[in-house]
């Protein structure tokens, strides 16, 4: 009799126990179906196209960015809001178009808030997440600099320069540029990419008592086109394609467009092909991208590695693309695609499947994208739109536009197919990429395309705010400087 009394109390402990732990991994479960989702942020400078899945060049080498592709959403047509890295940066820190603050060229980032009324009070990107919940940590190139004091938790901050560089400079010398190419230095320790990933792996190592924010800004393929000769190998110089070239090109341009887009301190197309330059430039740019592309993998593999892991949202993007002898010249600084178009990459733990999303989108949409993901409150100051419902494919059937900015009054409007160029002078450039994606060929002044024109008009900025004194005038059109100079003595 008291064998069958213990064994019914054995039973009824075991129950009990099991009932506890069951309660308790539901507990768990629930704290961790509650918990918000991590983000790593990769930022790379001066990334095009010229990636395996973009398809941009046939040459690329980044099988760690296409990795990343193959399980995240692609917005294989999304472009910056600025040609030039300070004010596109500014843009997706903010959240507000350049035409919105007057910010149209290079920036000291401390100088951001005060460059307009509108900035007085703006919140950055990563300052938000900070102020929601969030650790934030950042290394490298993230503003035009670094960061502005305050907006990460932890801030290591960027190394200065674009180097190293070279005792004598290899290839080219003008000045106004760090443009420069050809393999240098011999090792990768020597590199600031080397330090910024190896930085960002000991920190996807770390045990965090709240959800982070970490970013991570890549230097190269900045110029100088300078990374260790082992990835230059990996390009033989024998196989290397030129991009497509029309020396023609701009016979069909109002004349303010070769105002715009000059750059004097750059090469041009034609000293590139007289010189035999062309393939050596490309050599040398797509050397650097497979070199980013390494250092990339090394920090994805350790987010792989971690507990993080199915819980982090990832998100790469450019601040803008890059011209390579396209349209004359090898420089961004410019209203056409080569310039605008840049790679964005959004994956989200356990959503859908992997797409490859052709609307045109903003990197403007960043910032309110993220706050979605992540389920926070949006910041009403944002310019941009979430793209959460094209990334889980809920988005209702409609019209994308991205515009790009380049100085005060001059934009671009791109659509699925279309893009459209107006000047400050009222003048127009017109593309239809479904039979010109090399925009060699301007329909502003075909009436077949009116309608057309018309509707991507109404996508042009209303604000067109005066450039911010704060502004630094390196790195800007002489021409701007000499507009904006005039509209100051007004």
């Amino acid at each position: 009799m008291n064998i069958i009394k213990n064994i019914k109390h054995l039973l009824q402990l075991v129950l009990l126990f099991g009932l506890l732990f069951s309660c308790k991994n539901k507990e768990n479960i629930i704290e961790k179906a509650e918990q918000p989702p991590n983000v790593l942020m990769i930022c790379v400078d001066d990334l095009n196209d010229w990636i395996g899945v973009m398809g941009g060049h046939p040459n690329a080498i980044t099988p760690n960015i296409d990795k990343l592709a193959s399980k995240s959403v692609l917005f294989a047509n999304a472009h910056c809001q600025a040609p030039l890295c300070g004010p596109s940066r500014a843009s997706i820190m903010t959240g507000l178009r350049p035409s919105t603050t007057g910010i149209y060229g290079q920036i000291a980032d401390a100088k951001i808030k005060g460059a307009s009324e509108v900035l007085k009070n703006n919140i950055y990107l990563p300052e938000y997440f900070k102020n929601n919940g969030y650790y934030t940590m950042g290394k490298g190139k993230i503003f035009h600099d670094f960061a502005p004091e305050g907006v990460f938790d932890e801030a290591a901050g960027r190394e200065k320069g674009f180097g190293p560089k070279p005792p004598k400079r290899l290839k080219w010398d003008k000045k106004g540029t760090s443009t420069n190419w050809g393999a240098f230095p011999e090792t990768d320790t020597e590199m600031p990419d080397y330090r910024t990933a190896k930085w960002a792996v000991e920190k996807l190592q770390v045990n965090y008592d709240k959800p982070f924010f970490l970013t991570v800004g890549f230097v190269r393929p900045h110029v100088p086109w300078h990374v260790p000769k082992k990835w230059f190998d990996m390009h033989p110089i024998d196989g290397i394609k030129t991009p497509p070239y029309n020396k023609d090109d701009f016979y069909d341009l109002p004349a303010i467009a070769a105002d715009v887009h000059e750059m004097p301190m750059m090469p041009s197309t034609d000293w590139a092909i007289e010189s035999g330059e062309w393939k050596n430039i490309v050599q040398s740019y797509l050397a650097c991208v497979t070199f980013v592309d390494h250092y990339i993998g090394e920090v994805l593999n350790a987010l792989e590695n971690s507990k993080y892991k199915d819980n982090t949202i990832v998100i790469l993007w450019s601040d803008h693309g890059y011209r390579l002898g396209e349209k004359g010249s090898f420089a961004k600084h410019a209203l056409w695609q080569e310039a605008t178009n840049a790679p964005l990459i959004i994956s989200v733990p356990n959503t859908g499947k992997p797409m490859r999303r052709l609307e045109a989108v903003e990197m403007l949409d960043i910032y309110p994208t993220l706050l979605d993901l992540c389920g926070l409150p949006p910041n009403d100051f944002n310019e941009g739109k979430s793209l959460k419902p094209l990334i889980e494919n809920t988005s209702e059937k409609k019209d994308y536009f991205a515009i790009t900015t380049y100085g005060r009054n001059n934009h671009a409007v791109v659509s699925d197919q279309f893009r459209y160029i107006q000047y400050e002078d009222k003048s127009e450039e017109f593309y239809d990429h479904e039979i010109d994606p090399n925009e060699w060929t301007n329909k502003a002044q075909d009436p077949f395309y009116l309608k057309k024109i018309n509707e991507l008009k109404l996508a042009l900025p209303d604000i067109n705010a005066i450039r911010s004194k704060n502004t630094k005038k390196e790195g800007v059109n002489p021409y701007f400087i000499k507009k904006y100079a005039e509209q100051r003595a007004k």
